[in-house]
């Protein structure tokens, strides 16, 4: 099982974007071992001692009560009926919770999701970050999600090509009913699959986001991403940026810079080497990238995220 230290504290300190209402009481775990069409065990809605991500999509529905998160520097609130969908590798945290609040959770593989080539404007949204609400709920998809999240747990493999089916019919009739972002509008990425072999294709782009997850913080290039899943660089290169909507070397330096908010935030490392121990060659490169993303130096955006909590 590999595992990520990364927090997901906002992209900068600005006045407008909430900063994380509790500093962490040391490095939230990102679990990448499990990439299942599977279900939550639990329906019982409780708050959590820190932001986290996961690689599957993630769909949330309200039987009971209401609960809010914390997305990526957003606050995000789902009450009773409100079936909320998001990609997991977006760090999120249930922050708040009404008293006995109840909701079924499925999470679907981002290779599944990926093939859904009929979905693109609802899929580029959940890509590029956005938190989906579906509109049209119907009284009979509190049924249906219970149905769902009973065949996956129940370990019945032959159940779980079912569940896929039936999920996919839903997810199709959300983009025909529509949806809204709970976060306002989101820039959408670059995907598009339509053409023989997506599935392939769309596993190739999930193994290379892990592989960048799990290892964003050793000396790794294009040159090894691609090598993992038995590509040619530049190809690999062209499909992940038309599928993610940034480049590999972006998708590494994001992690990165993750990695090296959290730290700033949550140790009184030197900012040297945090620089280093999140995977950046030099001093110079990771402050050039630290203020091109967060728009503050490390030591000023360490100063005034301290001085919030």
């Amino acid at each position: 099982m590999s595992r990520l230290q990364n927090p997901g504290w906002p992209d900068y300190v600005d006045e407008s974007v909430p900063v994380h209402p509790e500093m962490p009481g040391g490095y939230p775990v990102v679990v990448f071992g499990d990439h299942r069409l599977c279900a939550g065990h639990s329906t019982r809605v409780q708050k959590m001692p820190g932001p986290h991500m996961h690689s599957q999509i993630e769909f949330n529905l309200v039987s009971k009560g209401r609960m809010t998160y914390w997305f990526d520097g957003h606050q995000v609130t789902l009450g009773e009926g409100q079936m909320g969908v998001f990609w997991g590798m977006i760090p999120h945290q249930v922050t708040d919770c009404a008293e006995n609040t109840e909701f079924i959770v499925l999470y679907v593989p981002m290779s599944a999701f990926l093939q859904f080539s009929d979905l693109d404007g609802l899929r580029q949204k959940i890509f590029s970050g956005g938190f989906l609400e579906g509109n049209g709920f119907k009284a009979h998809d509190f049924g249906s999600f219970a149905l769902w999240r009973d065949d996956l747990i129940s370990g019945d493999e032959m159940l779980e090509p079912l569940v896929r089916d039936e999920l996919t019919a839903r997810l199709r009739r959300m983009d025909r009913d529509g949806w809204r972002d709970l976060r306002g509008q989101w820039p959408l990425g670059a995907m598009a699959f339509h053409h023989d072999h997506d599935q392939e294709r769309a596993r190739k782009v999930e193994e290379m986001s892990r592989f960048i997850g799990e290892n964003a913080l050793e000396l790794i290039d294009v040159a090894d991403v691609a090598r993992r899943v038995n590509l040619h660089p530049n190809y690999a290169m062209a499909l992940f940026k038309r599928t993610m909507g940034l480049t590999i070397k972006q998708a590494v330096t994001r992690h990165r810079l993750d990695s090296a908010r959290s730290m700033l935030i949550a140790t009184d490392a030197p900012v040297s080497r945090i620089a280093f121990d999140c995977g950046f060659g030099s001093i110079s490169s990771f402050y050039e990238a630290f203020e091109k993303r967060f728009r503050k130096s490390p030591a000023a955006f360490r100063k005034i995220a301290v001085t919030r909590q």
